[in-house]
């Protein structure tokens, strides 16, 4: 396999919504895995509870999330909610959806290609694996989350690294009590969201989209 430069890693990863069937070998998972051990956390605490999920397992728990989305079971550990976003934020979250909505030929009036566009986050957009992750509550939450987030950008980024793609999912953290329940995760375990992966569908719609990025002023001041 061709060796990718950081900067090639970091441009080539995208956030991918179609992937084929094709099982990722055990030991190229625990390749990623192991990179992603690595990530920092606050005291090296390692907060990360991962759950990876295929096969039959995976299939059932995609049953479960389409019957709790269909019928409007959340069960969130976290409050997330799209119109909590203002100004520069908002605008950055419409594009996105507009965006992604248009590129799967959906136009905004028409409510049951939304449904079926929907529907996708649940069977993991045909990933064969999901990475399920959790970490325990401590305080506030914020700075544990913050080393989740870290862990999974490392995971992302190795997934690039060895020929693969993934997707963070929100929206899998809405169903965090159908996912407790259907691996038997304890209650104290609080989970964030979930990355779907596997190998790419370079064919599939969802994969047409590639939202760019504003330029770093945007977001970064610099003091000297």
């Amino acid at each position: 396999m061709t060796t990718l430069t950081f900067h090639d890693v970091v441009r080539l990863r995208h956030s991918c919504r179609g992937f084929l069937p094709t099982p990722v070998p055990e030991n190229i998972i625990r390749n990623v895995l192991e990179d992603a051990q690595l990530s920092p956390s606050n005291c090296n605490t390692q907060p990360w509870d991962v759950h990876i999920v295929s096969g039959e397992t995976q299939s059932m728990l995609s049953n479960k999330l389409v019957n709790a989305y269909l019928n409007n079971q959340l069960s969130p550990d976290f409050t997330f909610d799209v119109n909590d976003f203002s100004g520069t934020y908002k605008e950055r979250q419409f594009a996105q959806g507009k965006s992604y909505y248009e590129g799967l030929g959906v136009v905004r009036e028409d409510k049951q290609g939304r449904e079926t566009a929907n529907l996708k986050n649940y069977n993991f957009y045909n990933a064969p694996h999901v990475a399920l992750l959790f970490m325990p509550s401590v305080g506030d939450n914020v700075r544990v989350a913050g080393d989740v987030g870290m862990y999974s950008q490392t995971f992302l980024l190795s997934l690039t690294a060895h020929g693969l793609a993934g997707v963070p999912q929100t929206v899998l953290g809405m169903y965090a009590d159908v996912v407790r329940e259907h691996l038997g995760i304890s209650n104290n375990m609080k989970m964030l969201f979930g990355i779907s992966f596997g190998y790419e569908d370079t064919n599939a719609e969802g994969n047409t989209i590639q939202m760019g990025r504003d330029v770093i002023t945007s977001n970064v001041k610099f003091y000297k």
